[in-house]
């Protein structure tokens, strides 16, 4: 073979390298206008409406444990998207706590039994039902969506909430409570489908009241702000909600 034929050879070869890089990337630019494409003609949904269900157990002055005397709950929400990793949600929960003194190794002053309708040194136990309002802020490590309606999304993220509310508790054999509350927890959210939503959460529910349990200051320490011997409970549920509110597709900012 002479050495124009070679030279010729080695242009071709050249060239159809060129041409296939031309291709691969003509191809990799219409893969990407395409999911562009498809991410802006989803639609996008300003909130999340849907209830949930699960348990709440109590702390105080009847009980330390985050796990005993768990009860069921259940409740409505409803969540405005700020973006796919914010979101204000509220809730309306109603629930029952329960406690004794039967697992807490401690010792009540008369002044206890007393409250409590019971003889010295007999078992205390008490049961509330609960009625739960509440504001909080969700913030999601990832942006939270199908991958369609916002670039880079992901059907499933761990989330942080912190929030503030009221609760309205009527013990069985006391006055009625009300007392401002201090949310904070984590959980998991789930795209189960392009308008639906899992999530699976824990919640612990700070409160300013130390009458949950019927009890108003037992060992005679006077309650006060969110942590110095005041109730609290825990909660722990699954919520299902479904995307409504579609949001204008001509519009140039997210807040529309």
């Amino acid at each position: 073979m002479s050495g124009d034929e070679i030279k010729m050879g080695n242009i071709l070869n050249r060239s159809y390298v060129i041409l296939g890089v031309k291709v691969l990337l003509a191809l990799i630019t219409y893969h990407l206008s395409l999911i562009t494409s498809l991410a802006q003609d989803a639609p996008e949904y300003r909130m999340e409406v849907g209830g949930g269900i699960g348990t709440m157990a109590y702390q105080g002055d009847l009980n330390g444990s985050l796990t005993k005397n768990m009860q069921f709950t259940g409740g409505l929400v409803a969540k405005h998207k700020l973006n796919p990793r914010m979101a204000w949600a509220f809730g309306l929960n109603y629930g029952q706590l329960k406690g004794s003194s039967k697992s807490v190794k401690t010792w009540y002053p008369d002044e206890a039994s007393e409250q409590m309708n019971a003889q010295p040194g007999e078992l205390l136990s008490f049961s509330t039902r609960v009625i739960d309002l509440d504001a909080r802020y969700e913030y999601n490590f990832w942006p939270f969506g199908t991958g369609r309606e916002y670039l880079g999304a992901k059907p499933l993220t761990p989330f942080f909430a912190l929030g503030a509310g009221l609760t309205f508790a009527k013990p069985k054999d006391g006055d009625t409570a009300v007392g401002f509350q201090f949310p904070i927890g984590v959980g998991v959210k789930y795209k189960l489908a392009d308008r639906l939503n899992l999530a699976a959460e824990w919640m612990m529910h700070f409160t300013g009241t130390d009458g949950l349990d019927g009890l108003k200051d037992p060992y005679g320490i006077e309650s006060n702000g969110l942590f110095k011997n005041t109730d609290s409970y825990s909660v722990l549920r699954l919520t299902l909600t479904y995307d409504i509110w579609e949001k204008c597709k001509t519009c140039m900012n997210d807040r529309d």
